[in-house]
């Protein structure tokens, strides 16, 4: 008990950004770094009175520090993550294990259990960007995307068995990916650039590309890293579909076309400027021309249009009423498994 006292505590430490001292500053110095650390090293477990005091300080639960977490991280891909500070990092891997650890237990607790087919397995290895296209496209097929829009991705990874996790992190963060226990897929994207939806639909399907996609290791970080790049924007929009809507050849876009096709497909008008660019739509003095204009008008990180739709996973709430409704769990253990005080789980949920 008490080392598996320690490992959950030092997980909600690390998940909420804190060190030793910092947490005991936090805690006003009710409980000293000395006995943070026995409770870290499993030495003690403090009393009920100091464990509220911690669940109140690291925002769980007091249960959370006593239930188990089966959840093994394989090598995790990401971007921008790596001029983060080291403490950031580990607390958005913590935040991604948390998670999962509740949504992994919801599974057993209802018996459900999903096998990940992955409909690029015996795509070739990729070198070019030429490649890139037709992956994009065998995977619209094997899923039946068709060649329009595509609404709400997180939904769909998870209707593919992707589990999708929202993280909490710096802006710089947009996402990564990795395997959980071994075989299954995990795509986590920032919740904070969620006011922008054609970057989070970017994000998700620029790591669903390093999650499928076998690049020839002779490739180089920066090169694979613009591979995924055009492999988001390939699933966005397929060659055939901006070719309609664009045309063979432009000498010149409209920002009013381009903020239609945004409205309609979710990308960005700037990707969808660079994808054109890679088709020979539009050359190189075009698209150069048109982002020196971007950035003169302050549109780079604010596009005078906005995307509107949803992009939201609901497989993970769906599974959690479901199994109060059929009385797998009591209200208390879904409010443990949401990881929210029972008042409030209660005062949101509603079962007939």
């Amino acid at each position: 008990m008490n080392q598996l006292f320690g490992e959950r505590f030092k997980s909600a430490r690390l998940l909420n950004g804190f060190s030793l001292q910092g947490l005991a500053d936090a805690l006003g110095n009710k409980v000293t770094k000395q006995a943070l650390h026995k409770y870290e090293k499993g030495e003690v477990v403090p009393d009920s009175e100091k464990l509220s005091l911690l669940s109140d300080a690291l925002n769980v639960r007091p249960d959370y520090f006593f239930r188990p977490m089966a959840v093994e991280l394989g090598p995790i891909e990401y971007r921008k993550l790596k001029r983060m500070p080291a403490k950031e990092e580990q607390r958005i891997i913590e935040q991604t294990r948390e998670y999962l650890s509740r949504y992994l237990e919801l599974e057993e607790l209802l018996g459900v259990k999903y096998e990940f087919k992955d409909p690029l397995n015996d795509f070739p290895v990729i070198r070019e960007f030429k490649q890139i296209d037709e992956a994009a496209l065998e995977l619209r097929k094997a899923w039946n995307l068709g060649l329009g829009p595509i609404f709400n991705i997180p939904e769909l990874l998870e209707d593919k068995h992707i589990k999708v996790v929202e993280i909490d992190a710096e802006i710089s963060f947009d996402g990564l990916q990795t395997k959980v226990n071994g075989n299954i897929p995990v795509i986590a994207y920032n919740r904070n650039i969620a006011d922008k939806l054609d970057r989070v639909r970017f994000t998700l399907l620029h790591e669903l590309g390093h999650l499928l996609l076998k690049f020839d290791p002779q490739l180089t970080e920066n090169q694979r890293e613009k591979l995924c790049h055009q492999f988001a924007g390939a699933m966005l929009l397929p060659e055939q579909t901006i070719r309609e809507e664009l045309g063979a050849h432009r000498n010149r876009l409209s920002v009013t076309e381009l903020g239609h096709i945004k409205s309609q497909y979710g990308i960005s008008m700037q990707a969808l400027v660079y994808r054109a660019n890679l088709l020979n739509i539009v050359n190189d003095n075009y698209k150069n021309q048109f982002f020196n204009m971007m950035k003169q008008m302050g549109w780079r990180t604010e596009e005078p249009t906005v995307y509107v739709g949803v992009e939201k996973a609901t497989r993970f709430d769906q599974l959690l009423y479901r199994a109060i409704a059929e009385e797998l769990i009591s209200i208390s253990k879904g409010a443990a498994l949401k990881n929210m005080k029972l008042s409030d789980f209660r005062s949101q949920s509603l079962v007939m």
